[in-house]
């Protein structure tokens, strides 16, 4: 499939099917974010993957899993960050968002809807995961079979702002007539 239209039917998926997702194509889509690129090679991915009932319950009380069979914790490993020397901005975030794109658009090809989300409870998670102190939960990748199927690849034609709304050449500018 065509990279652009790959991109464009990947979409975000809130209610899922019982139905499990097989080991291969987990492995497949596990794969994909192994090979994503990160800052320096570093790699402080660590992804925890949650299918038996009880875990997923465990997952729910930090935030709702819209009725998943397998939720992904996408965690990174704070030892040997790279900082930005300029700011100290830390490249982990980074790292763990190409990760997780990469590993939702391997599932969108496989017909396998996802949501990525940040705003869950990390001490939660934590917790409930036994999960060292210098590991942080950055993400949960909701994965599963759509209960509704997906969403239209031509809805960015309404719901995505133009390009020259969003991108500059040479100088940022609010003025867009200066572009």
């Amino acid at each position: 499939m065509d990279f652009l239209e790959l991109a464009k039917q990947r979409c975000t998926t809130r209610g899922f099917t019982d139905k499990k997702i097989d080991k291969d194509d987990l492995d497949r889509i596990l794969s994909a974010g192994r090979v994503a690129p990160t800052a320096c090679n570093k790699q402080p991915q660590r992804i925890i993957i949650v299918q038996q009932p009880d875990n997923i319950l465990r997952v729910q009380k930090a935030y709702q899993t819209f009725g998943s069979q397998c939720i992904l914790i996408v965690c990174q490993d704070k030892r040997n960050p790279l900082i930005r020397p300029f700011d100290e901005k830390c490249s982990g975030d980074l790292d763990i968002g190409i990760i997780c794109d990469h590993i939702m658009l391997a599932a969108r090809e496989l017909n396998i809807g996802s949501v990525m989300v940040g705003l869950f409870d990390p001490k939660i998670i934590k917790k409930e995961f036994n999960i060292p102190e210098y590991i942080e939960p950055t993400a949960l990748l909701i994965l599963g079979y759509p209960a509704k199927g997906f969403l239209s690849p031509d809805r960015h034609k309404t719901e995505r702002k133009p390009l020259e709304d969003t991108v500059m050449y040479e100088n940022y500018s609010e003025d867009r007539s200066l572009n």
